[in-house]
C-alpha cells in the first residue's frame, strides 16, 4: 500500500497560494504571490532534494499541473528537480483535463478524484507526493488517504489568501522538524489514525 505524502510551503497562518512567483495564482485578487523565495536557503534545498530523490510518484491537481509543466516540462538546465520532475510518474486529478496529458509520464486519474487516489493507494507500492494542489490535498485530508504532511512554515503571515487546512480537522504526532537559517521550520507530521 502506498503513502500519500503531502509537501507544502505554507505562512504561519496557513496560506499555501502561490509561494514561488508573483503571477503564480492571483485568484481572488491575490497579491502576495512569491511569498516563499526570500527565505530559501542551502538546508531548504537539500531538505527537500532528499525528499524529491525518494522513490515513488507525483500526485496532483489540475491547476498544480498544468502550472509544474508550464515552468518544468522543457528545462534542459541542469537541475536535479528538472530530471526528478520529468522523469518521474504523474498522477493528475482533474475534472476538465483529457488524455493524452502533455507533459511524459503523465496519467489522468479517471472519476472521482477522492476514490481515484484511494484506488490509487492500494495498489501503489511507494510514496504518492503531493506538491501544492490545495483542493485535492483537504479532499485527501477529509477521507482520511493523507498519511504524512511536510510542512515548510515560513516565518510571516499574509492575513488572506488560500489556506491549506481551511476547513479540515485531523491530528497530526509531530515526526521531524528541520530548522533553517532564514527561520523557516520544515516539520513533518504524521497523521494519527483513530
Amino acid at each position: 500500500m502506498g503513502n500519500v505524502v503531502v509537501v507544502e510551503n505554507v505562512t504561519l497562518d496557513g496560506v499555501m497560494q502561490a509561494p514561488a512567483a508573483a503571477d503564480e495564482d492571483q485568484r481572488g485578487g491575490f497579491a502576495y504571490g512569491g511569498w516563499a523565495v526570500p527565505y530559501m536557503d542551502q538546508v531548504m534545498a537539500e531538505t527537500m532534494g532528499t525528499g524529491m530523490r525518494a522513490e515513488g510518484a507525483m500526485l496532483f491537481g489540475r491547476r498544480t499541473y498544468e502550472h509544474l509543466r508550464g515552468a518544468w516540462a522543457d528545462r534542459t538546465d541542469g537541475n536535479p528537480y528538472t530530471e526528478v520532475l520529468n522523469r518521474r510518474r504523474k498522477y493528475v486529478a482533474s475534472r476538465t483535463l483529457r488524455d493524452p496529458l502533455p507533459w511524459q509520464n503523465s496519467t489522468l486519474l479517471d472519476g472521482d478524484a477522492v476514490a481515484a487516489v484511494a484506488a490509487l493507494k492500494r495498489e501503489f507500492d511507494g510514496n504518492l507526493a503531493v506538491l501544492g494542489s490545495g483542493e485535492l490535498v483537504r479532499a485527501l485530508l477529509r477521507a482520511d488517504l493523507v498519511d504524512v504532511l511536510t510542512l515548510s512554515i515560513h516565518p510571516l503571515t499574509l492575513g488572506t489568501g488560500t489556506r491549506l487546512l481551511d476547513g479540515v480537522w485531523t491530528t497530526l504526532d509531530l515526526t521531524d522538524t528541520v530548522p533553517t537559517t532564514t527561520g523557516v521550520i520544515i516539520a513533518t507530521y504524521r497523521r494519527r489514525r483513530a
